[in-house]
């Protein structure tokens, strides 16, 4: 019947007096919706005529007129439900909109609001967490000897500073450096970290006696609360590719001004970025010029999704051509979340000799890490000569869609090219 009534546009008195049957709407024609979604079609009739049945009653005009109002009041509520419904889609539309202002506004440079991981849910950050519960990271990492032994000869150098101190090592992984810390003198260590790898742990804690002076606690820095209320010492292994990636130097900064007492100090303490030019015609030829020949086919368009991809790889120190400069350094007991994203002038003084020893522990110059090098490769090679000084600028931000991974960005002479590190 509703069907029936929208199809003809029928008035209502061309409905009073209709015969017992047939009935015009009996076609199956009228079974197909007029109306997509129709409310109507939706509704109970019974609710409509009352728990009496008063629209099937043979009273005449008075159920008649009863049905009617009550449909026209159904209709009022579609009428009404349609409109909230169109002003949700347009409020779903705005949203999209603003959310693409936000990539772009990440993706362009533009000054918003810094992506801090703080601010991430657990699920949000769960992929970050769930990379670092299997053992093979943490395997790499153990053998890793500049990085592991560094941190061990620090503390086993340095009783001082740790005897009878409380020591916070945030992701702490499989606990090596909270049991360094408490070899080295400590009274208490609080080691915290959210991924599953904190079960092991746990474990290997126990397993070398040492449960009376660590205690571990899973989660998340930003969501837990500490069993003390000021620690003397921060130890942690934050650093990423590019030494930013990842963000976790946020979840220190963050453990600092909460935690730390107000002689207390956060190590590592100093960190540098440096840049260096690379030749190495072999590397831009496999993995940029070979798009423009694959097996006499162009495929030259896939340069613009190739070359933003940062490389990260172990580089070869004799393909280095110029000085290293370093962009920016960080003191992790002073710099504020904001600094970790910046601009930065650099110089780059070419030189046809293999690069002076700097003490860079990352470099490619030094035994080689797991952190290896970053390399940002140009669609095509700049050429240089020796004792040239290549000026540039670069940029350095996160992203806001993920602020564990970052965008860096190089003006270098005439060009601009973007590159993500995720």
């Amino acid at each position: 019947m509703i069907n029936f009534i929208r199809s003809t546009n029928c008035s209502a008195s061309s409905l009073t007096g209709l015969p017992d049957a047939p009935l015009p709407w009996e076609s199956e024609v009228f079974l197909r919706p007029v109306l997509q979604d129709d409310p109507l079609l939706q509704t109970d009739p019974e609710e409509l005529c009352g728990s009496e049945g008063s629209c099937l009653s043979s009273s005449g005009a008075e159920s008649h007129d009863a049905l009617l109002r009550r449909t026209q009041a159904a209709e009022e509520r579609a009428r009404c439900s349609e409109e909230a419904l169109a002003r949700a889609m347009d409020d779903l539309h705005k949203l999209k909109i603003l959310a693409q202002g936000l990539v772009l506004n990440a993706e362009t440079g533009k000054p918003g609001k810094l992506g801090a991981v703080a601010e991430l849910r657990e699920d949000e950050d769960e992929a970050y967490f769930s990379s670092y519960g299997h053992y093979s990271i943490h395997e790499e990492m153990l053998k890793d000897k500049v990085r592991t032994e560094s941190y061990r000869d620090f503390m086993y150098r340095n009783p001082e500073l740790f005897k009878d101190k409380v020591v916070l090592d945030v992701g702490c992984g499989t606990g090596i450096l909270s049991m360094f810390a408490a070899r080295a003198g400590a009274k208490k260590v609080i080691a915290v970290d959210q991924s599953e790898i904190i079960y092991q742990a746990m474990d290997i804690v126990r397993s070398n006696q040492l449960e009376d002076k660590i205690t571990l606690i899973k989660g998340r820095i930003e969501d837990i609360e500490l069993p003390v209320e000021k620690v003397d010492i921060i130890i942690s292994e934050w650093m990423g590719y590019f030494l930013l990636f990842e963000s976790m130097l946020d979840s220190v900064l963050h453990a600092r001004d909460l935690y730390l007492a107000d002689d207390g100090s956060v190590y590592p303490d100093l960190c540098n970025i440096s840049l260096a030019a690379l030749g190495d015609t072999q590397k831009h030829q496999d993995r940029i010029a070979f798009w423009d020949d694959v097996y006499g086919f162009n495929m030259s368009c896939m340069k613009k999704a190739v070359v933003p991809e940062a490389v990260v790889e172990v580089v070869k120190a004799d393909t280095l051509i110029s000085e290293p400069a370093v962009i920016q350094t960080i003191d992790c007991n002073r710099v504020c979340l904001s600094e970790l994203e910046f601009v930065s002038d650099f110089c780059l003084k070419i030189t046809n000799t293999t690069q002076c020893t700097v003490m860079f522990s990352t470099g490619p110059q030094f035994t080689k890490t797991h952190w290896k090098q970053t390399v940002f490769l140009l669609e095509t090679p700049l050429p240089v000569q020796a004792g040239e000084e290549l000026l540039g600028k670069i940029t350095v931000r996160k992203n806001k869609k993920d602020p564990r991974s970052l965008f860096v960005t190089f003006d270098l002479r005439d060009r601009k090219q973007t590159y993500i590190l995720q």
